[in-house]
């Protein structure tokens, strides 16, 4: 027969026993509730973000993020939304479940390159009468304005800088900004384009706002192409977006002085395509061609691209500017680099003629391949 100090001690283990799977039930417990909410939130439907355009008692008009607009119910609990704020609604029927806090103003500094370039016209060869046709009609007037306003005369108030691709029309941009001191503000228009359906007009309004404060400034639009494409019919609400904001580009471009301190530099490969609105008399209407380099100014690209590289004394370089005929400015200067690595491959620090041959050949050939890459896409 068990003593009682026995019983006691069974006792007391039985008590523990009890304590310790108490604890492990109310830890599987809260684990298991855990696992629920998580799994709920893989069930639960995603929410639309929206605006609301305008409050109608128990309803309201919100506006998409495509453009398009919709006559919706206001949920019980989301009483007291007004004209202009950010909601989110259900994706199947639209109802507006819940406000949310949102700026009504864009950080723009996070959707477009601004800086203070540091290119010199030195740094670009080539193009010495596109150069200073920049400077008589963006530059000058920045830097003397009274000039024009003792002659009488108005200038642009920007350019269209056109031609292939890698030929130098940013170079140039940054090169009038830098002899400026102006801010470089960069917005590339694809992307503007694929990027903020919806809220295009309203960003382009805020980088002309940006560049005022930050006048003297440059705007340069890449690819203007494509935000003001002739355009025949519009049809789809991301075509309409579209022209939206190239509408609100041009009414930007008509709202700052000639004289001002503001400049807009447009950039295409496509001048066919533009729609003249864009460069109609007072808004881009100084048409700048950039064309590929001749022999000459390809020399010259050579020999800025190479002015800091180590090369042998026995290079031809007129040799070598001649079988470099047809490449852009972009192309000179990957052969350039592209002959560095060759050197450094070779465990050298001087860069021989057979480098700049591997580096052009090399350069020439995914040229080639870009080529027929595009001819498979569209040809």
């Amino acid at each position: 027969m068990p003593t009682k100090d026995e019983l006691e001690n069974v006792m007391y283990s039985y008590a523990l026993d009890r304590d310790s799977l108490e604890e492990e039930n109310r830890i599987l417990k809260e684990t298991v509730h855990q696992l629920k909410r998580e799994l709920d939130k893989f069930r639960y439907p995603a929410l639309m973000v929206c605006e609301v355009a305008e409050v109608m008692g128990e309803h309201a008009i919100i506006k998409v993020p495509n453009g398009n607009r919709f006559f919706v119910n206001i949920a019980s609990e989301c009483k007291g939304v007004k004209p202009g704020d950010t909601v989110l609604v259900e994706q199947k029927n639209l109802t507006i479940v819940r406000k949310i806090p949102r700026s009504k103003k864009f950080t723009v500094e996070q959707f477009v390159i601004v800086e203070k370039p540091n290119v010199k016209w030195s740094d670009i060869g080539g193009l010495d009468e596109q150069a200073e046709e920049i400077k008589e009609v963006v530059e000058l007037p920045l830097k003397n304005p009274e000039l024009f306003k003792k002659i009488g005369i108005t200038p642009p108030k920007g350019i269209l800088l056109y031609g292939p691709p890698g030929t130098g029309k940013t170079l140039l941009a940054k090169a009038v900004a830098t002899s400026t001191k102006a801010t470089f503000i960069e917005i590339v228009a694809s992307e503007l384009v694929q990027k903020f359906i919806g809220e295009g007009a309203k960003l382009v309004k805020e980088i002309f706002e940006l560049a005022r404060e930050k006048a003297p400034s440059i705007v340069f639009i890449d690819e203007i192409d494509a935000l003001a494409a002739r355009r025949i019919e519009v049809g789809t609400s991301g075509e309409r977006e579209v022209q939206r904001t190239f509408m609100q580009l041009l009414a930007e471009i008509d709202g700052f002085k000639n004289l001002g301190n503001v400049k807009v530099i447009g950039c295409t490969n496509r001048l066919d395509i533009l729609d003249p609105a864009v460069i109609r008399p007072g808004r881009l209407d100084r048409l700048i061609k950039v064309p590929a380099p001749d022999e000459e100014g390809l020399k010259e690209i050579f020999t800025i691209h190479t002015r800091n590289m180590k090369l042998d004394k026995r290079i031809d370089i007129d040799s070598l500017v001649k079988k470099m005929k047809g490449f852009s400015g972009a192309e000179v200067k990957a052969v350039a680099t592209e002959a560095g690595y060759s050197a450094i491959r070779n465990k050298r620090t001087k860069i021989t003629k057979k480098d700049f041959e591997y580096a052009i050949e090399k350069v020439r050939q995914h040229e080639k391949e870009d080529d027929y890459s595009y001819i498979s896409m569209f040809g």
